[in-house]
């Protein structure tokens, strides 16, 4: 019985990463991509260039797509609260869903409110209302982003509350220290930056395919496509080194609220000063010790310390039920940060590429550039993982176990529903993404009017040729 119930909370486990992991990519393309539509279309009312509005009339269908299958992936985690982690919810329900219902009331009426004027609107609001919608649904996903990070960053660092001695559970005390905990800043900064990197990043591999294609075609690529891969380029160049600054700081405040997953990520046993910085290894749990280790000396203190003398943690100043799975965000770290440096590394490449006055000529780079099309969420993706398998084994930390949040469901039930999941998942997702990349696929239209629809395609022609108006007539031609 005992085994039965470790596997059925291994899959509660396996399938709530499943679903977040497959949500997450949405939300953070929907809060990138809404960014960059303002900026386009403030760009197009500020300087009147066509280039502006036909790259948010290409973006917005993307945008659409995207929205959609990010609110669909994402209701679904509201009833795995329940069905699968139903005492996790019952206990620290009274503050994570108070904040998640704040995200709801405030960020997703917002965006709801306003995406219908900003889909449909173009042609039936005025210039400066259906930019302040624009405007209202990006501040709508940036509102939501925080309101969610509140409540995870809660169960990371949990301050605030009180726990009932009857029930259990976690009440609150002072709403203020709820959502600015210790570690909220930190998660809202680097987690908005990803989203943004990401977009940059699918931004640019999407104006390098068709600067590509137009190379193999003999063609010159159009100014839609340029225009999108220089905006591009300059936000990987600008935010890359801002996310690692912002990084180094979540990697301090770690140090200081949560050392067992720095130990964890760092594959440290002992805690020592003047401690290496761990390229490679395999952290063996059972003998404590990470075994084939290529290490830097000095540069593990200087990083998480920024001494060369300083005190690094190890996972054996923790108890052994206490110690996150090193073996995973061991690695989903080091992938995450090489990435990071790789996007950093491609932004500066783009600015030597400005100066030659090559951006837009280099079949190499523009390779490069859409190889990169998957780094932003890869590195996000592979943050999660670090960030909530480095929690391990609290839902919420030091407090409330995982083996004590999840729902008395039955095994045989946990295998039919991750099975029902992965199925649909891969199906419909897979879909929704197929098509999107067929969409991009396509260049931006140069000059699109996009015609309120009761303006039929005849009434455009008569209005523009005089020949056809006097065919309509009856009248010489």
């Amino acid at each position: 019985m005992h085994n039965a119930h470790d596997i059925a909370l291994l899959l509660a486990r396996f399938q709530f990463a499943f679903t977040v992991g497959v949500h997450i990519v949405f939300p953070a393309f929907s809060i990138g991509l809404a960014a960059y539509l303002a900026v386009l279309e403030g760009l197009w009312l500020t300087t009147g260039r066509q280039v502006f509005l036909d790259l948010y009339r290409y973006w917005i269908k993307a945008f659409s797509i995207v929205f959609g299958m990010g609110v669909v992936s994402g209701l679904v985690m509201a009833y795995e609260f329940g069905t699968n982690w139903s005492i996790f919810s019952k206990k620290a329900g009274p503050i994570t869903g108070v904040l998640l219902s704040y995200e709801v009331m405030t960020a997703f009426f917002l965006e709801a409110g306003f995406l219908g004027v900003m889909l449909f609107g173009m042609n039936k609001v005025g210039r400066g209302l259906h930019f302040a919608a624009t405007c209202c649904v990006s501040i709508g996903t940036l509102i939501s982003t925080t309101w969610i990070l509140a409540s995870n960053s809660w169960m990371q660092t949990p301050r605030g509350y009180r726990i009932d001695p009857t029930s259990g559970q976690f009440l609150p005390d002072d709403w203020l220290a709820i959502i600015f905990n210790p570690s909220f800043p930190y998660r809202l900064v680097h987690m908005t930056l990803a989203a943004f990197l990401s977009v940059a990043f699918a931004v640019g591999a999407t104006g390098a395919w068709h600067m590509l294609k137009s190379r193999r075609e003999g063609k010159i690529s159009s100014e839609p496509v340029r225009v999108m891969f220089s905006m591009a380029m300059w936000m990987a160049t600008i935010v890359a080194p801002i996310q690692i600054l912002a990084g180094d700081a979540h990697g301090l405040n770690t140090l200081k609220y949560q050392p067992a997953k720095l130990a964890a990520m760092e594959g440290d046993w002992t805690s020592e000063g003047h401690a290496p910085e761990l390229l490679f290894g395999i952290p063996n749990m059972k003998t404590e010790h990470t075994d084939y280790a290529v290490g830097i000396p000095l540069v593990g203190s200087l990083i998480l310390t920024h001494s060369l003398d300083g005190k690094v943690p190890g996972m054996k100043d923790f108890p052994r039920d206490q110690r996150p799975p090193s073996q995973i965000i061991f690695f989903s770290f080091r992938i995450m940060v090489a990435l990071g440096m790789l996007m950093l590394l491609v932004g500066l490449w783009s600015l030597w590429h400005r100066r030659n006055n090559t951006l837009f000529t280099s079949p190499l780079f523009h390779r490069v550039a859409l190889a990169m099309a998957p780094a932003g969420f890869l590195a996000l993706l592979c943050g999660w993982v670090t960030t909530e398998v480095g929690r391990q084994p609290w839902t919420v930390y030091g407090l409330l176990r995982t083996a004590d949040s999840v729902s008395p469901v039955v095994l045989s039930s946990m295998v039919v529903s991750m099975t029902i999941f992965v199925i649909v998942y891969i199906f419909v997702f897979g879909s929704g993404l197929g098509i999107l990349v067929r969409m991009l696929g396509h260049e931006p239209k140069e000059g699109e009017s996009n015609p309120d629809p009761a303006q039929a395609p005849e009434i455009l022609a008569i209005r523009t040729h005089p020949a056809v108006v006097n065919a309509s007539t009856g009248k010489g031609a």
